[in-house]
């Protein structure tokens, strides 16, 4: 598999307005998008660190993936996102190699990407995202 570089580091938390001012009075970053996606129940806020992006998590629902995570673990590290040439082609190298997964196409996530991810308990605990901009 060919991975070119991290791609994200997700963070759960309860509230954007209230994560925000931390990255960015205290580390001094500058939040440069914020956008909902719908059908993932969660509204997310990016800040860049060199190539690499930090991605806030809130959930928009209380069934949401996110507001799940948070109520068993609390607000913390949700997943790791590794940029991938193809996304499809990742999730199927990955099902080749019967690891399990939790998306078996990719789908449309934030920031225009495709993502999908493996599941956590076939990769030592860590959710793990594979991503690639839409069209590519």
């Amino acid at each position: 598999m060919e991975i070119t570089h991290i791609e994200h580091l997700g963070i759960a938390v309860k509230s954007l307005e209230d994560s925000i001012p931390y990255y960015e009075n205290i580390l001094g970053m500058k939040c440069y998008n914020i956008e909902e996606v719908a059908d993932q129940k969660v509204k997310t806020a990016f800040f860049k660190v060199g190539q690499t992006k930090i991605e806030l998590l809130e959930p928009t629902s209380p069934d949401s993936t996110i507001a799940k995570f948070i109520e068993n673990r609390g607000e913390g590290i949700h997943h790791i996102a590794f940029a991938v040439p193809d996304t499809n082609a990742a999730l199927h190298e990955l099902e080749e190699k019967e690891v399990r997964l939790i998306d078996k196409a990719a789908r449309p996530g934030a920031e225009n990407l495709m993502i999908g991810f493996a599941h956590p308990k076939a990769t030592g605990g860590v959710l793990t995202e594979f991503c690639c901009p839409k069209g590519e």
